[in-house]
C-alpha cells in the first residue's frame, strides 16, 4: 500500500528498502485563408464577332497548424480530467486524449522545472493514468467500494520536503487518512527528481500507527505553471496536480 500510495501521489514508484503516451493533438486553424491563388485567363471564341473570357483558378491551402498555446492547452487536459475520479471513470480513449494533450504542453514546460519556484505548494492529485494506483488497495475495485476518497493532497515544501496525503470515508461514517511524511526531495538532473519516504502512516478514527518500510519514488516533471504540474513516474504513469483554491 505504501509504495503504491507514493506511486500515486506524484511519482511513479519503485520501492527501496522495504519499501503518460505519445500523442499530440491536431487544431485546425480556422483562420487559415488559401495561397498561391492563381488566375489563368484565356480567350474563348464562340463565334465570329463575340469573345468570352474563361477564368480557371487554382487554389492551394496550407496544412492546418497547430496553434493552441499552453493556457489554452492547460484548459484543456483539466477539461478531461475534472470529474473522473482520477481517472477511474474514463475510458481508453479518453486517457489517450489526455496523455496528447500533456505531450502538447510538454514542449511548452520551462528548462529546468525542478528549479522552478512554482513546484512548492499545495496542490490536489486530479488524475493518474493507472487510475487503481494512487492509494493502493483503499483504490481498487474492491476496496473503493469500502473507502470512498475524499481527497488526495502533495505538498513540496521549500527547501526540499514532500508530503502525501490520502483521506477516505470507510463505510460512509468512518474518517481515515494514510501519509507519507518527511519525503526528501533530491534532485537528479534538471528535469527528474527522487523522494525517500518514512513508512506510512494510517489514521482511522482515533487510532494512528505506522507500518511498512520506507518507499523511494522518482519523477520527471514535463510541465509546470501557476495551476498545474503534470508528471511522469519512472513506469510511465502520467499525474496531474492542481494548486489547491484554484477552480479552473
Amino acid at each position: 500500500m505504501a509504495a503504491a500510495l507514493a506511486s500515486s501521489l506524484a511519482l511513479s514508484s519503485t520501492t527501496l528498502r522495504g519499501a503518460s503516451d505519445p500523442f499530440k493533438p491536431r487544431f485546425p486553424n480556422l483562420s487559415a485563408k488559401p495561397t498561391n491563388l492563381a488566375l489563368a485567363v484565356s480567350p474563348h471564341s464562340h463565334s465570329r464577332h463575340r469573345k468570352t473570357l474563361r477564368i480557371s483558378a487554382t487554389v492551394s491551402v496550407s496544412s492546418p497548424e497547430t496553434r493552441t498555446g499552453p493556457d489554452e492547452l492547460a484548459a484543456a487536459i483539466l477539461s478531461k480530467v475534472m470529474n473522473s475520479d482520477r481517472g477511474v471513470l474514463l475510458e481508453k480513449e479518453q486517457h489517450k486524449e489526455v496523455a496528447q494533450v500533456a505531450e502538447a504542453l510538454q514542449s511548452y514546460c520551462v528548462s529546468e522545472p525542478v528549479k522552478c519556484p512554482l513546484i512548492f505548494g499545495e496542490r490536489d492529485v486530479l488524475y493518474c493514468s493507472v487510475p487503481t494506483s494512487p492509494g493502493g488497495g483503499y483504490r481498487s475495485t474492491l476496496g473503493r467500494l469500502v473507502f470512498k476518497t475524499k481527497e488526495m493532497i502533495q505538498v513540496i515544501e521549500a527547501p526540499d520536503i514532500v508530503k502525501n496525503k490520502v483521506s477516505f470515508s470507510a463505510f460512509g461514517f468512518l474518517d481515515g487518512e494514510v501519509s507519507l511524511t518527511a519525503g526528501k526531495l533530491k534532485v537528479l538532473n534538471d528535469k527528474w527528481v527522487q523522494v525517500i519516504f518514512e513508512p506510512p502512516e494510517l489514521k482511522v478514527g482515533p487510532l494512528s500507527f505506522r507500518y511498512g518500510g520506507e518507499s523511494e519514488v522518482k519523477l520527471q516533471i514535463t510541465y509546470i505553471d501557476e495551476n498545474i504540474r503534470l508528471g511522469k513516474g519512472s513506469r510511465g504513469s502520467l499525474f496531474v496536480f492542481r494548486r489547491q483554491g484554484e477552480s479552473n
